[in-house]
């Protein structure tokens, strides 16, 4: 594989720090992860010098990550952790890039061996990656290897958010999750010539599905959701009890929990220059939505492996993509924001979707919306279930009930 065509090889001296993703095509071009041995290094040593700040006043993670954790975790980083791992377990799955509305996109196409799969087009979120999928994909392509049926079985789309990955980062105002939404139809539609398919997301991969639902591109049969973006407009005039602590979840997480958001919904530069420049800046301000966001028992590692968020967080950090994916946040929810209230900005769309849509809530989620404000936000409700575990990373914290999942609501739309 030649440098500068299929894999990311640095072709000159200039390049060995830097990611150079090949053009992509208006055709489908493959694609193969191969970061430069000297970015490993430089990462090793970036952490190894790195300058910590003095230990928390709070005997918790109230103030943020511990600094115990964040020594705990670098120090497995640097001396444990093995990215070439993660890269053979992302090339062990067909892999493209492809230019659509002017940007490269890169994503995972695995296909099942059953005849009558049913395409499905995955959309992960921030601060998650494809890495969130990659324990899913083959429950979905081939049920039959996990108790399953395989008349459940999927073709699978992952791609990668632009901005994000080893997406192009755009140039240009905005993608937002309506303007990425048109760009998957194309992608499912024109690129990969599937005639009939199904959607799922969850954070901001749930915002852009909503979008494509609202759009309802041909082909589009049915969205699935993990993060059920239905909140009011107002807030209801009697909740019950399930809105009630709706209510209380969304008052908690914007007094408590939106610190990271305010910033990158205003200011997605301004942060960006830390994530950029320190791996140990971007791997704290990742490591702290995996304590907050998942379903555990007071610490991310109860919910997901030391190597699973460090995956993901050195995915961002060798693709450069800490600044770019902030910036989704101006796009999407800070422009909603300048002109709204949270309750309005919080809905992919204003009006009731149309498009049949499911749901699935898993308990460690940020706030768990009640099936009353699902109904009215989608009047083609087609599926509604709560499962006992899992929190915001549905697919990467528990892949064997999200794949159960997949595979039950997404039955009405076979043959």
């Amino acid at each position: 594989m030649s440098p500068g065509s299929r894999s990311l090889s640095a072709g000159d001296p200039d390049a060995r720090l830097a990611l150079v993703l090949p053009p992509a095509p208006d055709s489908l071009a493959p694609f193969d992860v191969r970061i430069p041995q000297a970015a490993i290094d430089d990462l090793r040593l970036r952490l190894s010098i790195a300058r910590w700040p003095d230990r928390e006043t709070a005997s918790d993670w109230s103030q943020g990550v511990p600094l115990s954790a964040a020594k705990s975790l670098v120090d497995y980083w640097i001396h444990d952790y093995d990215w070439r791992k993660f890269e053979a377990r992302l090339n062990r799955f067909p892999q493209f890039r492809t230019r659509i509305d002017g940007v490269g996109i890169h994503f995972i196409h695995a296909r099942s061996p059953h005849a009558q799969a049913l395409p499905i087009l995955l959309t992960h979120g921030w601060p998650g990656s494809v890495a969130e999928f990659l324990d899913v994909i083959d429950r979905l392509t081939d049920p039959t290897r996990f108790g399953g049926r395989a008349e459940d079985a999927f073709h699978v789309v992952v791609p990668s958010i632009p901005g994000f990955g080893f997406s192009d980062k755009p140039t240009e105002q905005g993608w937002n999750p309506a303007r990425i939404a048109r760009a998957w139809a194309m992608l499912m539609q024109e690129r990969l010539g599937y005639g009939r398919w199904v959607a799922q997301g969850g954070d901001w991969g749930s915002a852009i599905t909503h979008a494509m639902a609202s759009q309802r591109p041909q082909g589009l049969l049915a969205a699935h959701v993990n993060l059920p973006l239905v909140v009011p407009k107002s807030a209801p005039a009697q909740p019950s009890k399930e809105e009630l602590k709706a209510l209380e979840d969304i008052e908690y997480y914007l007094n408590q929990m939106a610190g990271y958001a305010d910033q990158m919904n205003t200011r997605p530069q301004t942060i960006g220059y830390a994530l950029n420049d320190s791996p140990l800046a971007l791997a704290m301000w990742m490591y702290e939505k995996f304590w907050e966001w998942t379903d555990n028992r007071g610490l991310p590692e109860d919910a997901l492996t030391c190597d699973q968020m460090l995956d993901d967080i050195s995915l961002y950090w060798f693709t450069g993509t800490g600044t770019s994916s902030a910036r989704l946040y101006w796009e999407g929810v800070g422009n909603t924001i300048r002109e709204n209230s949270f309750f309005s900005s919080s809905r992919a769309s204003s009006d009731p979707i149309d498009l049949p849509m499911g749901a699935t809530i898993f308990p460690g989620e940020t706030f768990l919306a009640p099936r009353s404000w699902a109904e009215a936000a989608y009047p083609n409700l087609f599926y509604w279930n709560t499962v006992d575990k899992g929190g915001h990373f549905a697919a990467f914290e528990q892949p064997e009930i999200f794949a159960k999942e997949m595979w039950q609501a997404f039955r009405p739309f076979r043959g």
